[in-house]
């Protein structure tokens, strides 16, 4: 019996765990006040946008570069050089650039933002702000978390273009494809519901990187070792809610926009 009453414990632990964030991160994105602090919320957009580019372009140049290469070496005998443009603008767009910029923001800017704010908690900050009549979540939370679910979508565009861009470069070097051929085949394999389905993905990833980042920096005690495990833990859940998202979301736009 103490056995189950320790696992129900535990069980019921995480629920409420999770009932808590939930309702913190719907009171961060309803708690819109006066005064908006649009100066935080570019801020917050150019450290997450801005100083992700190069991450951002470096992981999806590659990935489309071994995308056309696994495409070309894996399938030689059952896809054509024809094939591989289309295989790489759906696989870039659908699936690699949203879920590799999802991860890459995590680890930056959610791991940022969960450093910073556990700092501000630990040496208390943040009751500063409220013996000045500052509201801690207008000010610190919101502009983080519309910041990120802004700005996501955008790097996802970016990845897009030089997931493929890498693509085309493996192809018409590599692979003797001609430049313009895997264009004209990649416009034509090119399809608006994968497109979009990877921009709601972003738009997603980017609350759950705001919420993982922003809810264990806000909540982090014991100094600078809660700092670390806030940073830690921001990362790793947000990494893992990230590729349930992708899942959920694939899920759904499969079962009804086909």
């Amino acid at each position: 019996m103490s056995v189950i009453h320790t696992i129900g414990a535990s069980v019921r632990k995480q629920i409420a765990s999770i009932g808590h964030i939930t309702l913190f991160g719907l009171t961060v994105l309803t708690h819109v006040k006066r005064p908006l602090y649009l100066r935080q919320f570019g801020i917050h957009a150019v450290d997450i946008g801005y100083y992700s580019l190069g991450v951002i372009g470096l992981t999806t140049i590659f990935s489309g570069m071994v995308l056309a290469l696994q495409a070309n070496s894996g399938f030689d005998e059952s896809i054509s050089a024809e094939t591989i443009p289309a295989l790489v603008v759906l696989a870039i767009t659908r699936e690699l650039a949203p879920v590799l910029t999802g991860l890459m923001v995590a680890g930056r800017s959610g791991a940022r933002m969960a450093a910073e704010l556990g700092a501000m908690r630990a040496t208390e900050q943040i009751d500063a702000l409220k013996t000045l009549r500052t509201d801690a979540i207008s000010y610190l939370l919101t502009p983080r978390f519309y910041a990120a679910i802004a700005v996501l979508p955008l790097l996802v565009i970016v990845g897009d273009i030089l997931g493929v861009f890498g693509g085309w470069l493996i192809g018409t070097v590599v692979l003797d494809i001609n430049g313009q051929v895997f264009l004209n085949n990649a416009r034509e394999a090119f399809q608006w519901d994968g497109f979009f389905s990877g921009l709601v993905k972003a738009t997603v990833f980017g609350f759950i990187i705001a919420l993982m980042g922003c809810w264990h920096g806000f909540n982090a005690v014991g100094g600078a070792r809660g700092v670390g495990a806030a940073t830690t833990n921001a990362v790793v859940h947000a990494s893992i809610l990230i590729l349930a998202a992708n899942y959920l979301v694939t899920t759904l736009f499969f079962r009804f926009v086909g």
